[in-house]
């Protein structure tokens, strides 16, 4: 994903709808040299032609930003697609159902790569009555710390956040087959197949 609209992005979208330089540029009041700075990066449009020149390529500010077009595919609104993004700054923790350009504190944020779960951060399952009680054996320091725990089906999402000096654990209703991810705030998030 690129943080910010490039003019490659630019011409894929302006070739897609049959416009010319001199058309783009007319529908948003700029030069078509403007938009040929663009296009061979000797420039980027100011913010403030962002949404005229969404509005003309036919597309909403998220995509231009994301640099390409957004199909609704409603593929089984699968939630096994998510994606999870934690601000450096406040520690908010975004949750998406799929692909997005996420902004917290002023800063773009990247989605998470979760992996296995290795030694060091191991996760303890035992069923309790009709729950799971799931423990991390995990520093809660202020420092370093497990920053919240999710369990994610095709059809739901469970999440509970954490927060420094208390326990890593929690109950959760494992209902089905899916994936326990879990967030520690020095090495980053970490999954189980369950």
């Amino acid at each position: 994903m690129n943080c910010y609209v490039t003019g490659t992005t630019i011409k894929q979208l302006r070739e897609s709808r049959n416009l010319t330089q001199g058309e783009l540029a007319e529908k948003i009041g700029v030069s078509s040299k403007t938009v040929s700075k663009w296009e061979t990066a000797k420039g980027l449009p100011d913010i403030s032609l962002l949404q005229p020149l969404a509005q003309a390529l036919g597309i909403s500010v998220i995509e231009l930003m994301n640099g390409e077009h957004i199909t609704n595919k409603n593929i089984s609104a699968n939630m096994l697609r998510c994606k999870f993004y934690v601000c450096p700054v406040c520690g908010n923790v975004i949750h998406s159902t799929g692909d997005t350009v996420v902004s917290c504190c002023g800063i773009t944020l990247p989605a998470l790569e979760a992996e296995d779960a290795d030694d060091a951060h191991g996760i303890t399952i035992e069923k309790v009555e009709d729950e799971h009680f799931i423990s991390i054996p995990h520093p809660m320091t202020k420092q370093h710390f497990i920053s919240f725990v999710a369990f994610v089906t095709d059809h739901r999402t469970q999440m509970v956040k954490f927060y420094p000096e208390g326990n890593a654990e929690t109950r959760l209703q494992l209902r089905g087959r899916g994936y326990l991810y879990y967030y520690c705030n020095q090495h980053g998030l970490f999954f189980k197949k369950v």
